[in-house]
């Protein structure tokens, strides 16, 4: 097992990686000291398959736990999705020492989350992220929230878990486009903070498709501890954790004009950082061959790297980008590289560039 400490004085908490670890669910709850009673929050797909060992940890180390299932997928993470939660924990009594066990992918915590930070004006919660996008990242630094039509992740908080539990093991039931969408944060990771990383994925990616244990354990455990310096230093974006977005501007507009529906995340993102990555050639001097590495790590990956747009798509696209939370004063605000580990953030791009960028390069196959 690997273990990951998020540093933020009395907000700390441990992230551990590992195999097996849903079992001791309940054993690790205990030991932070957290309430009695408990609801788990999960969805359809993953409650099929882990609700019932997570519940029955809970139970053998005393708590009382109740569960809430909501629907898969990205539209489950809206205000009506919160409002029953709401309904159901107040049907469950919890109170202000209970606490929640956000069980599933990145939907799942940051909607468990977002119940958890506002429900009684705050209770404790325990994230317990099946997938890979989510061990990586939406599970760790505190991040929570939902979507409104007009954009994603418009309404949210900062509130951290108490505890993060990457079982491993729950990785070898995701599908394979899940796996793969997972694997563009984990490039991100390498752009944005370690050419280190970025060369090892580029070698051993091979191995992280066959969803070989101990590379993935390794690769989970450094995209952790990236995120928990990033966060460590900066908790509510007020600079440094913009890095984090980089390629999320494009990629939440893909999302929202689709309305959830046609790409996973880390597929729009996989979109948004290959046009992040041209953006950053044109005008950060980000070298051509690290651009094109950037490329062709995410095709290696089987995501995509474009997007064939009409003009009306274009005209949603530009609409949606302009509700980003890093629009500052009108002005949308990109994040760009350097060179891949170095990262630049605020960045005005003129909208003749953005749309130049958008279009499928020469070398990318239609």
């Amino acid at each position: 097992m690997r273990i990951v400490n998020v540093s933020l004085g009395q907000r700390s908490y441990t992230i551990k990686i590992g195999g097996g670890l849903l079992a001791q669910l309940g054993r690790d709850c205990a030991r932070v000291n957290l309430g009695n009673r408990c609801v788990i929050i999960t969805d359809t797909n993953v409650g099929r398959l882990v609700a019932k060992p997570a519940f029955d940890t809970l139970v053998r180390a005393g708590f009382s736990p109740s569960l809430i299932v909501v629907p898969a997928g990205e539209t489950a993470k809206s205000l009506q999705s919160v409002q029953t939660c709401y309904n159901q924990l107040a049907e469950h009594r919890l109170e202000r020492k209970s606490f929640i066990v956000a069980l599933g992918g990145g939907v799942v915590g940051d909607l468990a989350g977002f119940v958890a930070a506002t429900y009684l004006r705050g209770l404790a919660f325990v994230q317990v992220p099946t997938t890979l996008l989510a061990q990586v990242d939406s599970s760790v630094g505190g991040k929570v929230g939902v979507n409104l039509k007009a954009g994603k992740n418009l309404v949210g908080a900062f509130y951290q878990p108490r505890l993060v539990l990457c079982d491993l093991d729950t990785m070898r039931t995701l599908p394979e486009r899940e796996f793969r969408a997972g694997l563009a944060e984990v490039i991100k990771y390498g752009i944005i903070y370690d050419a280190r990383l970025f060369a090892r994925l580029e070698r051993d990616l091979p191995k992280l498709l066959q969803r070989d244990a101990g590379t993935l354990a390794a690769v989970v455990a450094r995209c952790c501890e990236i995120k928990a310096e990033v966060v460590a230093q900066d908790e509510t974006e007020g600079g440094l954790r913009a890095i984090l977005n980089f390629g999320h501007t494009i990629g939440h507009g893909l999302e929202a004009i689709s309305h959830y529906g046609r790409f996973l995340h880390g597929e729009a993102i996989s979109i948004g950082q290959v046009v992040a990555a041209r953006l950053s050639a044109a005008t950060t001097g980000l070298p051509s061959r690290d651009a094109e590495r950037i490329y062709n790590l995410f095709t290696r990956a089987g995501l995509p790297t474009h997007v064939k747009l009409n003009p009306a798509q274009r005209r949603r696209l530009f609409a949606a980008m302009q509700l980003d939370k890093k629009v500052s004063n009108g002005e949308l605000r990109f994040v760009l590289a350097e060179r891949i580990g170095k990262i630049v953030w605020g960045q005005k791009v003129s909208s003749g560039l953005i749309e130049q960028a958008l279009n499928p390069q020469p070398s990318t196959p239609d």
